[in-house]
């Protein structure tokens, strides 16, 4: 018996690995992003691992291997889901041959999300199975019971650790490999082509088979009812291991029941568990998925029980769990007082900003735009979108006007331009995210003959996600080198009028790069290259010299958090200045020098 310390993302991997999984496709999204990076890292090239362009491209890549009878899994985070929700609808009426598991990490709280949407929503939705594991070592587990069901009943299924599982870290047995079939290849069929009388006659069948998947969740071992009494508490994902601790310590007589596969709901086994009780609490993240359906079968059985949750207040409607929140609510579920340290404040931490990284070349980009408009006295919208320039909202920069979701900034700014006119609008893009679905509103604007600056901010990586590869990087997630895509070439490509390339941390090219780009009448493009500093050496540390008037206008305008003031001066931190040289070219008396390492 092998023991490995694991986050809960790379035992999900190391459970794909051993379930025989011979397709990983993915777009990188906190919380998920580690899964596919940990089977690229510890598979024996005997598996194909890919960063896809997007989460559609990424589900339909491993539907096409599921075709064939191999088994796939696609990984994303639960906003990734929504780009992917037109391949997943339709791929739960054709089905899959091989195991398919879609592995959707959701974020409560949430750290890093547009949202806080809940994929088990998802799963009631599409009438696919979910599995939702509590910790580490059930997600290494699971994950192999997840791709059995797949293969039992013909269908994709839904796997959702959320972030307290995926970075967790435990102790996780590494078992002997799961034994599977022979790959098929793949087999001509009508089944394959999915026609409206073939999805009639399989949406009869997907609701068959969701109440036999029901009976055998009822059986599952990852669903549990635990001790004995008139109330009952049922906890889900992250929230039982707490739950399942706190009633440890308490004198009660309380029965517990462990949901660890949401949909389709077990219903026998949530039967048994409510007979004779009076009042049950249900503790569960994100949406009340699971006291909404206790409430319809108490309906649906005419059982008078009363069922507290979200829905009562009960427990908070939205954000992450603690130990701290699970604890009060059971305790005042049971009557019992809380234990004087409970009761205490919380240590309260200073509140640290969210800011672009010192050293940024983002923070020349928007500093370059924004000192052009000023210059030009033209007023302007600027349209964001996700990734680390979102940053760009903070003061001072204040460059982000609106943000939306994955490649909207271009596409909200035509919206824009339709109604007002009187103003320009730039849209800012990430390199990855220009890849993701920026390529389509740039199609969109010019086929519509919009006047849009689109600024792309390239560089070299998928930053925000942990520098993974994308097609403009010239190499791929197998480690082989490719053909690097151009970003200017697409855009000459899709038609776009006026194309300009610049270094943003040259300020007075950038500046002037910008100026000819919004002057220009249709849609226009700026790409400032410049690499992140995170993939990159320290250049030049600049300094503050002898001259300095003391007129803050380098912190007043680009708030690089290198710089600070020391005793009523502007000082500059040696250990955090990547010598961007922005600075430099912002102090008005040539007051800030720099010097070789």
């Amino acid at each position: 018996m092998k023991i490995k310390l694991l986050m809960g993302n790379e035992a999900i991997a190391q459970g794909a690995i051993r379930a025989g999984v011979k397709v990983v496709s993915g777009y990188p999204g906190t919380p998920s992003t580690e899964v596919l990076e940990a089977i690229a890292r510890d598979n024996k090239k005997d598996i194909y691992v890919e960063w896809s362009v997007n989460e559609k491209v990424a589900l339909e890549v491993a539907a096409g291997a599921a075709y064939t009878g191999a088994r796939s899994l696609v990984t994303m985070k639960q906003v990734g889901l929504n780009v992917a929700s037109d391949p997943l609808m339709s791929l739960a009426y054709i089905g899959v041959k091989g195991g398919m598991v879609i592995l959707v990490a959701d974020d409560p709280g949430p750290i890093s999300s547009q949202t806080e949407q809940d994929t088990r929503h998802f799963a009631r939705f599409a009438h696919l199975p979910i599995f939702d594991p509590s910790t580490p070592e059930e997600a290494y587990d699971m994950i192999g019971e997840a791709f059995a069901l797949s293969e039992k009943f013909s269908t994709p299924v839904l796997f959702r650790p959320t972030t307290q599982v995926c970075h967790a870290c435990a102790s996780v047995e590494i078992k002997e490999a799961i034994e599977i079939k022979e790959i098929e290849g793949f087999i001509k069929d009508p089944k394959w082509v999915i026609f409206p009388k073939l999805s009639y006659q399989n949406h009869i069948k997907i609701i068959e088979n969701e109440t036999k998947i029901s009976e055998d969740f009822s059986k599952s071992i990852y669903n549990q009812i635990i001790g004995a009494g008139t109330k009952g508490i049922v906890a889900c994902g992250a929230s039982f291991l707490p739950a399942a601790e706190i009633l440890e310590y308490l004198p009660n007589d309380v029965r517990l029941m462990k949901i660890s596969t949401p949909h389709p709901f077990p219903e026998k086994l949530a039967f048994e568990f409510l007979k004779n009780l009076d009042e049950v609490l249900v503790i569960e993240e994100l949406d009340p998925v699971v006291e909404e359906n206790l409430l319809r079968m108490c309906g649906k059985m005419g059982l008078k029980i009363h069922i507290k949750g979200k829905l009562t207040g009960d427990l908070p409607i939205a954000g992450k769990y603690s130990y701290e929140i699970v604890r009060t609510a059971i305790y005042r579920f049971l009557g019992e007082k809380l234990p004087l340290d409970n009761q205490a404040e919380l240590l309260q931490i200073p509140i640290r900003p969210p800011v672009l990284c010192a050293g940024c070349p983002h923070r020349a980009s928007f500093y370059s735009v924004k000192m052009a408009m000023k210059k030009a006295k033209q007023r302007a919208v600027f349209t964001g979108d996700i990734g680390c320039y979102t940053l760009g909202n903070a003061k001072p920069l204040d460059m982000v006007d609106t943000c939306l979701c994955m490649g909207a900034g271009i596409t909200i700014a035509q919206g824009l331009q339709r109604v007002e006119d009187d103003s320009k609008k730039i849209a800012f893009i990430g390199d990855s995210t220009f890849f993701h679905t920026g390529i389509s509103g740039i199609l969109n604007a010019v086929y519509n003959e919009t006047d849009i600056t689109v600024i792309i901010l390239d560089n070299s990586t998928t930053a925000m996600t942990g520098h993974q590869p994308h097609p403009g990087t010239g190499k791929t997630m197998m480690g082989n080198l490719a053909e690097k895509i151009s970003i200017e070439n697409v855009l000459r490509g899709c038609g776009v009028g006026f194309i300009k390339k610049s270094n943003p941390l040259n300020y007075e090219d950038a500046m002037d790069a910008v100026t000819q780009a919004v002057n220009y009448k249709g849609v226009s493009a700026v790409i400032f290259e410049s690499p992140c500093i995170a993939v990159i050496k320290p250049k030049t540390i600049s300094h503050i010299k002898e001259n300095c008037i003391g007129c803050k206008k380098c912190l007043k305008e680009i708030g690089c958090p290198a710089m600070s003031i020391k005793e009523r001066k502007v000082s500059i931190q040696p250990h955090l200045c990547y010598g961007c040289g922005l600075c430099r070219n912002i102090c008005p008396v040539n007051a800030i020098g720099g010097e070789k390492e």
